[in-house]
């Protein structure tokens, strides 16, 4: 079984979790299987991993056996590149990350470049520099509050990485601050999470879209709702979006993802569906009589 082709990138931002096992992977399934099954469902994956650590080529080989070449894997260039230094002088370890990476081939674009929220304005030249440098496909990430002033700091980013052809990736927490659960994961996430603005962008064929949900799947539907439009009219249009969608811990992210496709398949009649992953059933044992 395979993954449907679909007209976007859907996906989560690991493929690692044992609680999906609950209602996604068989309940048999050991942590070596979770990224082939997690293939055959969803077409995309953030790549987190790649900004704590950077994985070894045996890993990135075995990577590339189970991810189909349609599989897209958003790699984030190493925090030592976005968030140590200037970007001007990390040029060579990020151009020797893209080497590191090339077992997976096309299935890493774009890279992100996830940027600090003390990244500002006045570091816009070196973001020029490195963009204009490092060659393969970008999309950026930042959360200075500048940058959502709808000021000329703004203005300024937005001509930049548009006539650079690289996409500002949007991150959407709405749905997780609106939530107000004591539950210590959810307030992890809400200490770690950047409060910032929307940004909906398309300035290439490949938006970019960070959801970061409620808990409680059904409390995601009035944030979701505007990015079934929005999603559904950049599809229309001729992009391709990629869609991730998080959740406080993540136990629930893959069913987060399959709710925003099922919601996105009544926007646009003929959407395939994603498969389902066979599940052993479950056998009753009788007691002796």
């Amino acid at each position: 079984m395979s993954a449907p082709i679909l007209p976007y990138h859907l996906g989560c931002p690991s493929w690692r979790d044992d609680a999906w096992r609950d209602y996604l992977y068989p309940a048999d399934a050991r942590p070596n299987d979770y990224l082939g099954l997690y293939a055959q469902v969803f077409n995309a994956v953030e790549g987190n991993t790649t900004f704590y650590a950077q994985p070894p080529h045996s890993t990135l080989q075995r990577w590339a056996q189970l991810m189909p070449e349609t599989f897209r894997f958003t790699a984030k260039f190493p925090r030592e590149v976005s968030h140590e230094g200037d970007l001007r002088d990390n040029l060579e370890a990020a151009l020797a990350f893209i080497r590191l990476m090339a077992p997976l081939g096309q299935r890493v674009s774009p890279y992100w470049l996830q940027l600090s929220a003390s990244f500002g304005p006045q570091r816009l030249a070196e973001l020029q520099f490195f963009l204009r440098e490092i060659g393969v496909p970008v999309a950026v990430e930042v959360r200075h509050q500048a940058f959502f002033a709808r000021g000329d700091d703004e203005r300024q980013l937005n001509r930049l990485l548009h006539g650079l052809n690289v996409e500002r990736i949007c991150l959407d927490p709405r749905a997780l601050f609106s939530c107000t659960s004591r539950d210590p994961a959810v307030l992890h996430a809400q200490s770690k999470k950047p409060r910032v603005p929307l940004r909906p962008a398309a300035f290439t064929d490949a938006p970019q879209v960070r959801f970061i949900g409620h808990p409680q799947l059904a409390e995601n539907d009035p944030f979701l709702t505007p990015w079934v439009d929005k999603v559904a009219s950049w599809i229309e249009a001729g992009k391709c979006p990629y869609v991730f969608l998080h959740t406080a811990n993540n136990y629930q992210a893959a069913a987060l993802a399959q709710h925003f496709h099922q919601r996105l398949s009544e926007r646009l009649p003929g959407l395939a569906p994603l498969p389902v992953i066979p599940r052993a059933p479950v056998v009753e044992q009788l007691g002796l009589l």
